[in-house]
């Protein structure tokens, strides 16, 4: 015996002891007059097992492929226990409608009986090139998905037709879906995958009947309940045969409309002829009506209908290819559907509307939102142009799914011809009415070179927040998110709330203002919103402010671009305005600055706009002061150095109290004096009078000199009355009427003390003074008095304006002694002018 039967006797006795332990051996039988074969192979996803066999009683245990055909009858095991993971199997039936009866009605699994393994069932059913096959399926019918998609329960249906002696792909399906049938030319490929443990014993389809056809396929979708679905066109992606025709037939139930929407297209290189999309509705006065697949597609389509894609003849040197993959959406009818509105955008020609979808997750099934101009216009989102007037509606049943945000571009070339000057940035009434939430306008400010930008509101004004915060919801409807940029770098001003203090801020680049609406809001309280813009000579500085605080408020302001920190180099200024009885007190919110400088130095600087006022320069490692009390308006200017260190930031806060001044109490206490010694006055001499004439014989006990003053002195917004030119002397005065105690010193410096200033050219308003330390002359003494404006405006060389303190004298005769309360101050002396 050699070594080779000796191998084989060796095998035999092996396979005769595993052939118990080894799966349970499977018998199939196929009947001659059937026209099925059945091949076991390895598993092309899978290596080959060098341990896993297919088994026969002929072969023994070294089968990697079994064949069986009709009239054949084999019993097969495996030698491993899990044969699944290495073999598939593989079941062709052939159909011969041409030369033989079709086989009508449900095509059954046959063998019945196979498990274990993946199968796939395939059937080949022949006709003529030009009779078609309708293939019907049972409910719950199809779903086509992906080619390169599995579906969940991985049993999985390949539709394909035979078309010039080529087969092409009609789609991939899964179970529950809505495509009823589908009707093919020249024959057709039906394939059933089936997962190993799988125990499916019908196909799932039909053959129905054959007649005529003469496009490529027909596939009907049948609607029963709201649902959306994915198609694609056939032979997908590789692309749409050349020069065909296919046609979906969609039947929508009572009640609901469909919209169909292109999700995905590529167009081919047509040398005749051109690509199209053609659709029969039975509401279009033209049937069929012609589509671009570039053009939006139909909408709000009540009852069934067709729609028909034809390819063009291709350049066969570059044919490119046509896909299409689209939705459609069948629901009921939105209550919105027969509600028009209107956006008038006429006027607003720099303005542009998107309304738009929110996202939204975890549902199975999304009701469609589509915003239309017309039947056929509609999308899930629609862009308005400024300049003209739109009709629009609403196929939504939850308008909370759609926003409105709205951005306008106002931009000048040249400052000379520029017209941009207090630009009332409205909103369209339109936009707010409208059933869907206004989210966000956005207004971009884009200057002419070398000018600034400048906002202000005339009504409302504005509040900044305290870092972290936001504006009160429960008496704010929206706030506004400001920044100023260049092109290198964005420098985000803040957020600002309505009704506060700040009425104007200038900035220096371009400016972006972004309103954004609360989320439950009343948004009709967006129409009183106040903002006007204008274009200006160029800043100096990054940005001005201007604030005028309300009496008996408290103000909070704090440097911009919060979260970064004050830019490089960046200087800034608040011009607080005061009335003429307003009183401020000024406190900051730490010692110091708060920065460690690595070039130049950090300043704060708090300057009153008059003559002699308080003027204190800080630097970084100086103390603030932590209160300081202003009765005139005044500058806070803040400008950084280049710090040390990404974590050392310029954040700056402070507050702003104001009231009455003190100076006006003391006021109504001194008129209220006076009066009460006048009337006092009047009673003495009433009583001297009454006593003069009792005692007209008697000797005088007085003599009356009519050369002796006897006026008080007093202020001009009380008594506007000068000197008198006589005197009244009184011989007799009661002790008691003595009011000596109401005059008080009101003698001032000798020597007025006198400012000189150097006039400018250009706005006349206080320009705010540079943040710097002041300036020593030779001498020692300061020069802050000659500070430059920081606005640019140049300096005239040949004017000086004189301002002198007025100082009250000892009365002599003939001269008006009256002054103006406004100048009184509470220790007597009268302040700088």
């Amino acid at each position: 015996m050699g070594h080779r039967d000796a191998a084989m006797l060796l095998v035999g006795i092996l396979f005769t002891w595993l052939l118990p332990q080894m799966t349970e051996s499977i018998d199939i039988s196929i009947q001659p007059k059937d026209n099925i074969t059945i091949t076991i192979k390895p598993a092309s996803t899978r290596p080959v097992s060098p341990s896993c066999f297919i088994c026969t009683k002929k072969d023994g245990c070294k089968l990697s492929t079994l064949w069986i055909g009709p009239g054949m009858t084999v019993g097969y095991t495996f030698s491993c226990p899990s044969p699944e993971k290495y073999f598939v199997m593989e079941i062709l039936n052939k159909i011969d409608c041409n030369s033989g009866s079709c086989p009508f009605g449900n095509v059954v699994l046959q063998p019945a009986s196979l498990t274990g393994l993946n199968r796939t069932f395939s059937w080949h059913v022949a006709t003529a090139q030009n009779i078609g096959l309708v293939l019907s399926f049972s409910t719950p019918w199809l779903k086509q998905i992906d080619s390169s998609m599995k579906c969940p329960d991985l049993v999985t249906y390949t539709i394909g037709t035979f078309v010039s002696g080529s087969s092409t792909s009609i789609g991939t399906f899964c179970s529950n879906g809505t495509v009823s049938r589908i009707k093919l030319q020249g024959g057709g490929v039906v394939t059933l995958e089936l997962p190993w443990n799988e125990t499916l014993t019908e196909s799932g389809f039909s053959i129905a009947n054959r007649s005529s056809i003469r496009r490529l396929c027909i596939i009907e979708s049948t609607f029963q309940r709201e649902s959306m679905i994915t198609m694609m066109s056939a032979n997908y992606p590789k692309g749409f045969p050349n020069d065909e025709l296919m046609m979906w037939q969609f039947a929508i139930p009572p009640d609901h409309r469909a919209s169909v929407q292109f999700l995905n297209y590529t167009l081919p290189n047509c040398l005749r002829k051109e690509e199209r999309v053609e659709y029969e509705l039975a509401s279009f006065h033209n049937n069929p009506e012609v589509y671009k697949l570039q053009g939006n597609q139909p909408a709000n389509i009540p009852g069934n209908f067709n729609m028909s894609l034809y390819n063009c003849d291709m350049d066969n040197l570059n044919p490119s290819a046509l896909t299409l993959v689209f939705s459609v959406t069948v629901q009921k009818t939105p209550n919105e559907a027969n509600k028009t509105y209107h956006i008038d955008l006429r006027r607003d020609n720099d303005m542009n509307v998107r309304i738009s979808k929110r996202p939204i997750s975890g549902r199975q099934f999304v009701r469609l939102c589509l915003i239309c101009q017309g039947q056929t216009d509609c999308g899930t989102e629609l862009n308005l142009a400024g300049g003209r007037y739109y009709r629009i509606y609403f196929l939504c049943e939850n308008l909370d799914s759609l926003m409105v945000t709205a951005e306008s571009v106002i931009a000048c070339s040249d400052i000379k011809t520029c017209t941009i000057k207090d630009r009332n940035l409205a909103i369209h009434p339109s936009l707010v009415h409208l059933p869907v939430r206004l989210e966000t306008i956005t207004w971009k400010l884009i200057p002419p070179p070398n000018s600034s930008t400048e906002i202000g509101s005339k009504s409302l004004k504005l509040h900044q927040p305290l870092p972290g915060q936001t504006c009160n919801a429960t008496t704010t409807a929206f706030e506004y998110g400001i920044a100023s940029s260049t092109q290198e770098d964005q420098f985000k001003i803040g957020t600002f709330c309505p009704n506060g203090s700040v009425e104007k801020i200038q900035m220096k680049g371009n400016v972006t203002i972004i309103l954004s609406t609360r989320k439950y809001a009343n948004t009709s309280h967006i129409l009183i919103h106040d903002l006007y813009a204008s274009f200006v000579t160029r800043l100096r500085e990054e940005v001005y402010f201007t604030v005028s605080p309300k009496t008996g408020s408290t103000t909070h302001l704090h440097t911009p671009n919060w979260e970064e920190g004050l830019p490089d180099y960046v200087s800034l200024s608040w011009n607080i305005e005061l009335a003429t009885n307003q009183f401020a007190k000024l406190t900051f919110d730490r010692e110091k600055i708060g920065i460690m400088c690595q070039m130049n130095s950090a300043l704060l600087r708090v300057r009153e706009k008059k003559a002699n006022g308080i003027n204190i320069v800080t630097k970084e490692d100086e103390k603030l002061p932590r209160t300081l009390d202003l009765y005139n308006p005044f500058w806070v200017n803040i400008s950084n150095c280049k710090p040390k260190g990404r974590d050392n930031k310029l954040q700056i806060q402070f507050t702003i109290t104001t009231d009455y001044s003190s100076s006006d109490t003391k006021i109504i206490a001194i008129a209220a004096a006076a009066a009460a010694g006048a009337v006092i006055i009047a009673i003495v001499v009433a009583l001297c009078c009454i006593r003069k004439k009792k005692k007209e014989k008697e000797t005088p006990l007085g003599i009356y000199n009519s050369k002796v003053n006897t006026e008080i002195p007093r202020r001009q917004g009380f008594l506007r009355k000068g000197r008198k030119k006589e005197s009244h002397i009184y011989a007799v005065i009661d002790d008691t009427m003595v009011y000596g105690h109401l005059l008080k010193n009101t003698n001032g410096p000798s020597n007025p003390e006198v400012d000189v200033y150097r006039s400018f050219e250009g706005n006349m308003s206080d320009p705010p003074p540079p943040p710097v330390p002041p300036l020593l002359s030779s001498n020692g003494s300061t020069k802050e008095d000659h500070w430059q404006d920081p606005l640019a405006l140049s300096m005239t060389q040949n004017e000086l304006y004189t301002f002198s303190e007025t100082i009250p004298k000892v009365p002599v005769e003939d001269e008006d002694t009256s002054l103006s309360f406004l100048d009184y101050q509470g220790n007597g002396n009268v302040p700088s002018v």
